[in-house]
C-alpha cells in the first residue's frame, strides 16, 4: 500500500469528517500509521469542511497534504473546486454525482462518480451519504478492509450507535458497487 493522502471534503453536516476519522481509526486498527488533521470553514453546519488524512506503511511525517493528495472524496461543487488540482498525476478522484454536475476537467487521474445522495435515500437514509462514498472508496483504493470500517464505527461513535452498524454496512457495499 506504501502511503494514502486522502481529502474527504464537503458542506459542514455531510460527515466528510466522520469520513475521514472512520478511515483513519481503521487504519490504526490494522496496524497502519496515520494522522487525521480537520479543517473548518466560517460555521460548521453548511460551511466548508474538510480533513486530510494519511494511512501509510511507514511513520507519517506531517498531517498536511499540500498538493499531493493521492485521492480526493469530494461531496459538493465548491470542494471539487477546490481541491481538483491538490490529486496528483495517477491519483484517484471520487465525485458525489448526486450533487455535483460538472466533470472533472483533468484527464491525468481516475474519477468515479457516485451518485451517494441517491443511493442513501434507496438505503432509506440520507445521511449515509458519506458511507457510500466511502465504500466506493474503499474499493477504488483498498487501503483498509471494510470490517475494519465498521468496527472504527463502534469505536468512533460508541456502544449506543452500533444499532446503526448494519445500515452503514449497506452504505459502504453500495459504494464498493458503484465502483465495481
Amino acid at each position: 500500500m506504501s502511503t494514502e493522502r486522502v481529502i474527504c471534503a464537503g458542506f459542514g453536516g455531510q460527515g466528510v469528517m466522520s469520513m475521514g476519522q472512520l478511515l483513519t481509526y481503521a487504519g490504526m486498527l490494522e496496524g497502519k500509521e496515520v494522522s487525521w488533521l480537520p479543517s473548518y470553514g466560517p460555521e460548521m453546519r453548511g460551511g466548508t469542511a474538510n480533513c486530510a488524512v494519511t494511512v501509510s506503511d511507514k511513520p507519517v511525517g506531517s498531517p498536511l497534504i499540500a498538493s499531493d493528495a493521492t485521492c480526493a472524496i469530494v461531496m459538493n461543487s465548491p470542494s471539487l473546486d477546490k481541491f481538483e488540482s491538490e490529486v496528483v498525476a495517477g491519483g484517484k478522484i471520487l465525485v458525489n454525482s448526486s450533487l455535483i454536475e460538472r466533470k472533472v476537467e483533468r484527464d491525468d487521474v481516475e474519477v468515479y462518480y457516485i451518485p451517494a445522495n441517491d443511493l442513501a435515500i434507496e438505503l432509506g437514509n440520507p445521511k449515509v451519504a458519506n458511507m457510500v462514498m466511502l465504500g466506493a472508496y474503499l474499493e477504488a483504493n483498498q487501503t483498509v478492509e471494510t470490517d475494519s470500517v465498521l468496527e472504527a464505527f463502534k469505536k468512533v461513535f460508541g456502544p449506543s450507535k452500533e444499532k446503526f452498524v448494519p445500515l452503514n454496512k449497506e452504505a459502504l457495499q453500495k459504494g464498493s458497487n458503484a465502483v465495481k
